[in-house]
């Protein structure tokens, strides 16, 4: 019975090429449009996760995400740096001077500026240099993408001058920052250079980045330092998640890619539910006549379902393919890098594929169930 479900499926060609369409364009718009959500809901928060050195951020108490700061007092580091479970905790400066080159090219940056002893937040991730050569005075590390920003089309050059706010510095390495969700060039330097880079104010402590001891737990020492201090501190994980529902909250990025999700459901649903029910109605007398020879309703149910399953199979196979290659194509550009596919969409895609499927084969199985055996006859 499996093997005359499936001739009865691909025995119209047009139709089963229509089926299988339907199912593949609707994946690869789902599994397209959900990732690349992801990655820019990532992107909120990629700054966080570059720096590895801290467990733990503290940042003044009404802070709701990266981006927004509100400069502590000096104070606040030592008082910080009392609190039982510490093992160390430092400075870090961010702000948005404007970068500008020699031949004029200018951008704003976001400029981080590390502990100028342990240089604790600096990028791991080097192309080119070193990031131990921050501490050479007047030198930046600077992210490959804010590179070709500033310098469009040429090749990447160590010892090249930048005016930062009428500072010159000198790019001593070139990083592999993470990308921001603004597409601004990341700027790494020592706090001491940093702050002037921006201009100076009475207070410039934008982070305390905190090192849990060996044994403290994470969370429970950003709780204390909280009960402690009267600031807010948030491990790495709950700070990017914190990122994450501030634009999620505040911005209209989910309703407009929700809208489209919504629309590749209902597409997989109507184009591929007509089609196969069509393809059902001009197969009757097929059924019909297994019903006449004495084929229970039971079996006829796993036909329909095995030629939905059949067809909705394949079409996600082929959109999960044209998805995966189309990011591992977008992925290798500057402004679309880190945008990936994770696998948590790839099985998420393909459990709403399923549901899809499932109920594309209620709507056919119903005519199936109805039709009377006697009707091939007439």
């Amino acid at each position: 019975m499996n093997f005359v479900a499936l001739r009865m499926l691909m025995s119209d060609k047009a139709k089963y090429f229509g089926l299988v369409f339907a199912f593949a364009f609707s994946t690869f718009l789902l599994l397209n449009q959900m990732s690349i959500f992801a990655g820019i809901m990532k992107r909120t928060g990629s700054q966080v996760l570059d720096v590895t050195d801290a467990d733990i951020w503290v940042m003044d108490p009404y802070t709701e995400y990266f981006e927004q700061t509100k400069a502590l007092k000096d104070t606040d580091l030592a008082r910080v740096r009392g609190v039982e479970g510490v093992d160390f905790a430092v400075r870090l400066f961010k702000g948005n001077p404007t970068a500008k080159t020699l031949e004029g090219k200018f951008a704003s940056t976001f400029t981080l500026g590390v502990d100028d002893s342990t240089l604790t937040g600096v990028p791991r991730k080097m192309l080119m240099g070193s990031w131990e050569r921050l501490r050479e005075a007047k030198s930046i590390v600077i992210d490959k993408a804010g590179y070709l920003l500033l310098y469009p089309g040429e090749p990447l050059e160590l010892g090249r001058t930048l005016e930062l706010n009428d500072h010159k510095a000198t790019i001593v390495g070139i990083s592999d920052a993470s990308a921001p969700f603004v597409s601004f060039p990341v700027i790494h330097a020592r706090y001491s250079e940093a702050v002037n880079f921006q201009g100076r104010e009475r207070n410039q402590l934008a982070y305390v980045l905190v090192r849990a001891r060996e044994g403290v737990n994470a969370t429970d020492l950003a709780r204390r330092i909280e009960q402690s201090t009267g600031l807010k501190a948030r491990t790495t994980n709950e700070f990017v998640w914190d990122c994450i529902g501030y634009y999620l909250r505040n911005t209209g990025i989910p309703v407009n890619f929700g809208i489209t999700i919504a629309i590749a459901l209902i597409v997989g649903l109507a184009v591929a539910g007509q089609t196969f029910y069509m393809f059902t109605i001009e197969n009757l007398r097929q059924f019909g006549a297994l019903k006449a020879i004495g084929v229970t309703n039971g079996r006829l149910i796993g036909m329909v379902l095995l030629q939905a399953l059949t067809a909705g199979a394949i079409g996600y196979a082929l959109g999960s393919g044209m998805a995966a290659t189309f990011f591992a194509v977008m992925s290798q550009q500057i402004a679309t890098r880190g945008i990936i596919m994770p696998w948590q969409i790839l099985a998420i895609v393909g459990a709403l594929m399923a549901a899809v499927t499932f109920v594309v084969s209620l709507i056919s199985v119903r005519r199936v169930l109805v039709l009377e055996p006697a009707s091939v006859f007439r």
